[in-house]
């Protein structure tokens, strides 16, 4: 059950991400009527921030301090 719970978890959040990189897409397309892929490294650009700093904060071995480190660094 709780391999379950996790891939769950893991489902979600890859889905959420693909989601926002799909809007970011969808709303720069709808402005300037061309793709621009530009704004795929931010993205990556903030994957690696925020694992620089689970890791920074020794948050890489528990999944909820990771998520939180994250979080902290999208909205802060």
């Amino acid at each position: 059950m709780e391999y379950f719970l996790q891939q769950l978890v893991n489902g979600v959040t890859l889905g959420a991400i693909y989601g926002l990189i799909a809007l970011g897409y969808t709303m720069v397309y709808g402005v300037l009527r061309l793709i621009n892929f530009a704004h795929s490294e931010m993205f990556m650009a903030g994957a690696f921030i925020g694992l620089f700093f689970s890791q920074l904060l020794g948050a890489a071995g528990h999944p909820a301090l990771s998520l939180l480190a994250g979080l902290k660094m999208l909205f802060f």
